[in-house]
């Protein structure tokens, strides 16, 4: 941790100062690209975004480090300690996601907003792009002031805010693959337990980005362990990957008291790297989110049907994705 941080907290404070003092270069050069090419300003819409970026980066650390030093010197306790990081946390991440709304353009349609007013749930958004945990943040964590705890990938903890804020609170950075999955299930469990009415916990039932590789390959690997039905099933499925239902039942089991929230939403695919960013596929286009919340009372209680609970649940998912996808085509 020590190593990691001490190349990327200085390594973006340089990269936030190049791109501040080279701007008017970035810019005209942007402004050339997207002459060039004629599809709009999408170049300098993305050298804003990265300066935006950056520079919640910067002024994220510098937010982190005077809530350590306050601490330090007596002024805020364990309580406000962790109130004041997930403030920091949904103000940082409310913040690039409007950056993106408005810098191209999107038209933001939300349903179910009701849905995510008073915790404690577990929220179970559709994965297709590194901008889902942002609209959590925006639509959730900040309008309400929930205290989002997110279990994410171990690989993001080289963005040095999510890095350092993010390990002072409840989260869990979790290693895709793993050997030691059932200490990695474990952490997921440990999060969401002790959950109250201010409280959720944020965990992406696919595990994964969905793209058609990733759904191939998943599709070979249930084949492959002779497991016809699920193979079936990822086959039918055409927007989502299957869930992976073992962090999701953990947390479950952990929060016996939580609803369950689904997200579901279709606009971001856009977003999925940067460069689909770079095409312009993001550009002036409609961003679609629900939440359905289903209470816990209707949530099976054993393990074996919950799974086939959640399996009919992320279908609705992927039926929900699919016709706005087809609206969107039309």
């Amino acid at each position: 941790m020590a190593v990691r941080r001490l190349i990327t907290v200085p390594g973006y404070l340089a990269l936030w100062l190049a791109w501040v003092s080279t701007s008017p270069i970035w810019v005209a050069a942007a402004a050339v690209v997207d002459l060039a090419r004629g599809r709009g300003t999408v170049a300098l819409r993305s050298g804003g975004l990265v300066l935006v970026y950056l520079t919640c980066e910067v002024l994220g650390l510098a937010a982190s480090a005077g809530i350590w030093l306050a601490r330090a010197v007596g002024f805020v306790g364990d309580e406000r300690w962790l109130d004041l990081h997930f403030r920091l946390q949904a103000w940082w991440g409310t913040t690039i996601f409007h950056a993106i709304v408005r810098l191209f353009g999107l038209e933001l349609s939300v349903q179910g907003e009701e849905e995510v007013s008073q915790g404690p749930f577990l929220l179970l958004p559709r994965h297709v792009s590194s901008g889902d945990s942002l609209l959590a943040s925006a639509l959730v964590a900040g309008p309400y002031g929930l205290r989002l705890r997110y279990v994410l990938k171990q690989e993001l903890l080289w963005d040095p805010c999510l890095d350092v804020v993010g390990n002072r609170l409840p989260n869990a950075f979790i290693e895709r693959g793993s050997p030691d999955g059932a200490r990695q299930i474990a952490r997921i469990a440990e999060i969401a337990s002790g959950l109250g009415p201010n409280d959720g916990v944020l965990i992406y039932p696919e595990g994964s980005r969905a793209t058609d590789l990733k759904r191939d390959q998943v599709i070979e690997k249930f084949k492959q362990a002779g497991n016809a039905p699920m193979s079936e099933y990822a086959r039918a499925l055409r927007f989502v990957l299957p869930p992976r239902p073992g962090g999701a039942l953990a947390a479950l089991e952990a929060a016996p008291d939580a609803d369950v929230v689904f997200c579901e939403h279709v606009g971001f695919e856009g977003a999925s790297s940067l460069t689909t960013v770079w095409q312009g596929d993001l550009l002036g286009g409609v961003l679609h989110v629900r939440f359905r919340r289903v209470p816990r009372a209707q949530v099976p209680v054993e393990r074996a049907d919950q799974i086939d609970w959640l399996l009919r649940e992320w279908r609705q998912v992927d039926e929900w994705v699919a016709k706005h996808r087809l609206e969107r085509s039309q």
